[in-house]
């Protein structure tokens, strides 16, 4: 049965994505599966994927960038599973689709395991992609089920449905000037990874992170929005290395500088047929079943004998040392923020001027100070400004900047009840309205040449209410405890995750996401191993100077309003003495915090210093870049009362 295509953000037609369930239920019933799983992945565990790789989108409806959806052949079943982050976006992205929604690490909702433990039977099959499920998942689910099941992982689930899927992404490969922005050769990254493997007692090394490749060989590409990577896989052994990419353009000088580090190119549709087709004489095989395809892994597995010791299941050394921000990186991560945070504060500034001017005015909506706004060729969106073309403006000032590459993720631009789903993205064709009165939130980041950027700001369009006032001052207050701490060598995100909720806790409140994530050079936005995070997190990486981490706790009140602060930290050294050497955080982000939605009669003496501190911080270095009238303003909006 083939459905016709649709794109699956249009959520106008109706029947969809229960037709597009009921093709895939005859195909698993065609092929004896009682479950398919399709995971948010493409074939190297990315947290973002191609248009290619939305399979789950495709027959759920649901957008997000992270969930699971469960279709069963008999009862029509499908659930969606995902976390606290989108559980408003996927309540109104399933409507009509036929897909339950489970919401994560809720009171009595099951996890994935646990409902195949009791709904999929002794010698039942599961089905999916065994290009799309990392290693890791697959052995969590088998031990999980705890009795005998059946794997069937050769299929793509959108093969013959799907009819108009968007092609495979092949974009060029560019290679960095390793000299200026990645600070480091390909040659010493190499030397690196070998030095570590000999520790690890292994002799080979296998990848398919996008990041990672990247990064160690000093290579970009643009195969995934938003994150300048290039599809492929590498394997490494003492001697050499081979990268497996597309037949796509590259970078004049990427054969010459992949030969000089001693590797070699090969096709990457070929990588699989490479690891099946060679031997393993010299010992063990170094991989991350997390980040590794269960077909990768599988073949790997069988070639090394099935061996339980044959194959070294650790984290990446890579995800260390790429965390790790060299001298190079870091003085251009400083440069890149502080002219992403000139760019965000003038759209701030250009924003309450609008709201200003329709509060004297005495209009409903803030208008749009552009007579036509051409959209994907068409003219004008109406006489107001919206979430949606607010975003347009910040993402044009941000191309402005000199060495601008691309977004660093789509622009979250969110008012009122919008900001309460913390990964809206508002379109064209559904965003709200702005008023001159409530919250705005925009959520946004560039990737650049010298960095990538992530910066998180919520600011009062108009009047709002004092529980708005309070819950922003509680945020606030979390936010710079955090940016403040200094904390002893050898503390991890877990350590440092209750400064940024106390104040929040203390008045019974929490928000479902972590406190802080790394973020990448020129690379993914989302980058670990560090997190700040109360929860138990595996690794539990210890904080090291080098690393850059976000600090964004938040609010959220479905169908009212959401609130968050994110400054992005830099972690260096504070600090030695005989108790040890202690580590603190350089504010990257410089953009400044919204006084009218601060209630100072609520925060300690300690974080109030902190406050009028960074407000000073912020005039003192964005001034020099701002107009007249911009400067003026940002005077007023970083004064103490």
């Amino acid at each position: 049965m083939q459905v016709e295509n649709l794109n699956p953000h249009d959520l106008t037609k109706e029947n969809v994505h229960p037709l597009r369930l009921n093709a895939l239920r005859e195909k698993m019933t065609a092929e004896g599966i009682d479950f398919f799983l399709i995971p948010t992945a493409d074939f190297h565990q990315s947290e973002y994927v191609a248009p290619y790789f939305k399979t789950r989108a495709f027959f759920s409806g649901f957008t997000g960038s992270s969930g699971t959806l469960l279709v069963g052949r008999e009862n029509d079943f499908a659930g969606l599973w995902t976390d606290g982050r989108y559980f408003t976006q996927a309540e109104k992205e399933l409507t009509g689709s036929g897909v339950e929604l489970f919401r994560m690490q809720e009171k009595d909702v099951p996890t994935i395991e646990e409902f195949l433990k009791d709904h999929l039977k002794e010698g039942g099959v599961l089905g999916f992609d065994g290009r799309c499920l990392s290693a890791k998942q697959a052995q969590t689910i088998k031990e999980k089920i705890g009795h005998a099941v059946t794997f069937r992982s050769e299929l793509d689930p959108a093969d013959g449905i799907w009819t108009g899927r968007p092609a495979r992404p092949a974009g060029p490969v560019l290679l960095l000037d390793e000299e200026k922005i990645a600070g480091e050769t390909a040659v010493s990254k190499l030397q690196r990874l070998r030095a570590e493997m000999e520790k690890e007692g292994v002799a080979y090394f296998v990848s398919s992170k996008l990041d990672d490749i990247a990064w160690l060989l000093n290579i970009r590409g643009t195969d995934i929005e938003c994150n300048p990577v290039v599809l492929s896989h590498i394997f490494v052994d003492k001697d050499g290395f081979a990268l497996f990419l597309q037949d796509v353009d590259v970078d004049d000088r990427l054969p010459a500088h992949i030969e000089a580090a001693g590797g070699e190119i090969r096709s990457y549709d070929g990588f699989v047929s490479y690891l099946e087709g060679r031997d393993y004489p010299d010992g063990k095989v170094l991989l991350d079943r997390a980040g590794t395809s269960y077909q990768v892994a599988d073949v790997l597995q069988k070639k090394t004998g099935d061996a339980e010791d044959a194959i070294v299941d650790k984290l990446s050394p890579l995800a260390h040392m790429k965390a790790i921000k060299n001298e190079t990186e870091m003085k251009n991560a400083r440069a890149a923020y502080l002219d992403d945070s000139v760019a965000l504060t003038k759209f701030i500034y250009w924003m309450r001027m609008r709201a200003e001017k329709a509060a004297r005015d005495g209009d409903e909506y803030l208008t749009d100070p552009i007579d036509t706004f051409a959209v994907d060729g068409e003219d004008s969106l109406g006489a107001y400004l919206n979430e949606y073309t607010a975003a347009m403006r910040l993402d044009d000032m941000r191309r402005q900047i000199p060495d601008f590459v691309e977004l660093s993720f789509p622009t979250i631009s969110a008012y009122g009840a919008n900001a309460a789903m913390a990964h809206y993205e508002a379109t064209q064709k559904d965003h709200a309205d702005l008023k001159p009165s409530g919250m705005y939130l925009v959520d946004s980041g560039g990737q650049y040449l010298r960095g990538t950027t992530d910066v998180t700001r919520t600011i009062a369009l108009g009047p709002v209410t004092e529980e708005m006032r309070r819950h922003y001052t509680l945020t606030l207050a979390g936010t710079l405890r955090l940016q403040n701490a200094v904390f002893l060598e050898g503390c991890t995100g877990r350590n440092l995750d209750i400064l940024a909720r106390m104040e929040l806790w203390k008045d019974g409140v929490d928000y479902k996401h972590g406190t802080g994530h790394g973020i990448g050079a020129l690379l993914n936005v989302h980058e670990g191993p560090q997190r700040i995070s109360w929860q138990k997190m595996t690794p539990d990486e210890e904080m090291k100077a080098g690393m850059i981490v976000s600090d964004e706790p938040g609010v959220y009140r479905e169908g009212e309003y959401g609130i968050r602060i994110e400054t992005i930290l830099l972690t260096v050294n504070k600090c030695e003495s005989a108790d040890g050497k202690f580590l603190g955080f350089d504010a990257l982000t410089y953009v400044p915090l919204d006084k009218r939605l601060i209630d100072r009669s609520l925060l300690p003496s300690d974080v109030l210093k902190m406050l009028d501190e960074y407000q000073q911080a912020v005039f003192e270095k964005l001034s020099p870049y701002l107009s007249e009238e911009e400067r003026a303003w940002l005077k007023e909006e970083t004064t103490a009362e």
